[in-house]
């Protein structure tokens, strides 16, 4: 059933909005993904706050071309079936969802994707944008090394003292 073109200027508007707001968007492949798996990717995506939209390739040309930063962005990419991951907020989520996805179902393929500043991504700079640690594991990592220095000066000093404390016990129960 075709789409009314008042729907298609609805969607046209909403992915204008999507990605003028995203940190970065990635495409993949999907042909032969059944119902039930294209809801379990819905659902793992909303919980990493990545929004997954499966629209035609032509509608997001358009959107893609009323946005400054996506005029110029190749998008010889865009064919076949396929689905859109986006992301406002991270970089990397979009990636990695669809990535984790595609390890336990082969029918979904990393095909591409799109920065912010308006960089066509490929299929094998998806793939190594996904094997980077995310936003918060970063932000981890980097309060963990900031926190080292300080847990090893606290170890040392409560070595120290207890080594004190216990000397001073084997004096007094002599």
């Amino acid at each position: 059933m075709a789409i009314s073109k008042d729907k298609k200027n609805t969607l046209v508007t909403d992915l204008t909005e999507l990605l003028t707001n995203a940190k970065s968007t990635v495409y993949a492949k999907y042909q032969g993904l059944t119902v039930a798996e294209l809801q379990e990717l819905r659902k793992n995506a909303r919980e990493a706050g990545v929004k997954i939209k499966v629209v035609k390739n032509r509608l997001v040309r358009v959107a893609m071309g009323q946005i400054a930063v996506y005029k110029d962005t190749d998008t010889t990419g865009l064919t076949g079936q396929l689905l859109y991951a986006i992301s406002d907020d991270d970089e990397v989520a979009p990636a990695k969802v669809l990535a984790e996805f595609a390890k336990k179902h082969s029918a979904l393929n990393l095909a591409g994707g799109f920065s912010d500043l308006g960089n066509a991504l490929s299929e094998d700079e998806v793939k190594s944008l996904a094997a980077m640690p995310s936003k918060n594991e970063l932000i981890a990592q980097v309060v963990a090394q900031l926190l080292s220095p300080v847990t090893d000066s606290i170890s040392g000093l409560s070595g120290g003292l207890s080594g004190i404390v216990s000397g001073l016990e084997a004096h007094i129960n002599q």
